[in-house]
């Protein structure tokens, strides 16, 4: 079997922040958010990672992280395209949006021949996701053998405003039940809040696992989106020409839901850091200096 790969979900533009949120530098030395995943993930043990990008931001990509990441491991790129769709299908007119995240792994299709770790490139997951991601990438049980790396939703909260989050449902194995979006859920002094019409909330456990879109796939899982994405063009644009998205964990549970997969969860305690809205930055640059000053991180991050 071929060593894991990590695929880097970075095509798209941040609406809620104000632009290209993925090259923002949050370290101390002009780091960015995705330098410290690749960082944290070549010490988990990968020695590959694709990005998928905009074709039109691939000379500032290779600038400002291929030349200093691609000295300890190998950095390609995949290019995520309105117009890559299965033969017979076309662009409703119009239409602008990217078609989501399940779409921006396929665009990596061609540069995948193992299992893979998928992640957003604007999120910080911390070192322990990785190694969660790599040891069962490399102890895989079979062909469905999937995993999310999740977290506690007290430790993915905006202080800014609402964010959106996949809450799990887990038996007793942790394994996925079911996987609920909820698209406004807010913090308060007294734990977080959710609601669906902006006037009738309700509370949430604060203990209660999300996903941030880090999963470890068997290298079908690829083949199964391939799969997926002509009966998503069939089914689901046509109701929804401008904005229908194929979503990554919609994929997976179809997958679920056919028997071809399984999917275990295994929760990091870490804190999840991101940059939703620009307010946000603050608080992830005081963090990653502050996990630097304690040894976590050299400063700077890739310094021979």
């Amino acid at each position: 079997m071929n060593k894991p790969i990590l695929v880097i979900m970075a095509a798209g533009m941040g609406s809620r922040y104000g632009g290209l949120k993925q090259i923002d530098p949050v370290g101390q030395n002009g780091e960015i958010i995705l330098d410290y995943s690749l960082f944290d993930a070549r010490r988990a043990g990968f020695e590959r990672a694709v990005i998928v990008i905009k074709k039109e931001n691939e000379a500032l990509f290779r600038e400002v992280v291929g030349d200093r990441a691609s000295r300890f491991m190998e950095i390609r790129y995949a290019y995520q395209d309105l117009l890559d769709l299965p033969e017979g299908f076309q662009v409703p007119e119009g239409r602008v949006k990217p078609w989501g995240t399940g779409h921006a792994i396929l665009a990596a299709r061609e540069l995948v021949d193992a299992p893979f770790c998928a992640i957003n490139a604007d999120d910080f997951y911390g070192e322990n996701a990785f190694r969660l991601a790599y040891e069962h990438l490399t102890s895989l049980k079979d062909d469905g053998d999937v995993a999310m790396v999740g977290y506690l939703l007290k430790n993915t909260l905006s202080e800014t405003g609402s964010v959106a989050r996949g809450v799990c449902e887990l038996d007793e194995n942790q394994q996925l039940t079911g996987l609920n979006e909820r698209t406004h859920i807010i913090s308060t002094v007294d734990g977080p809040l959710m609601t669906e019409d902006g006037e009738t909330y309700t509370r949430l456990s604060p203990e209660a696992v999300v996903s941030m879109n880090m999963w470890a796939f068997p290298r079908q899982m690829m083949d199964a989106l391939k799969a997926q994405f002509p009966l998503f063009l069939e089914k689901e644009v046509p109701a929804n020409p401008m904005k229908a998205e194929f979503f990554l964990p919609m994929a997976v549970d179809t997958e679920m839901k056919q028997g071809r997969a399984h999917v275990t969860v295994k929760t990091t305690p870490d804190k999840w850091y991101g940059v939703t809205y620009s307010a946000d930055k603050q608080q992830v640059v005081d963090a990653i200096r502050l996990m630097g000053e304690n040894g976590r991180y050299p400063m700077p991050l890739w310094e021979a």
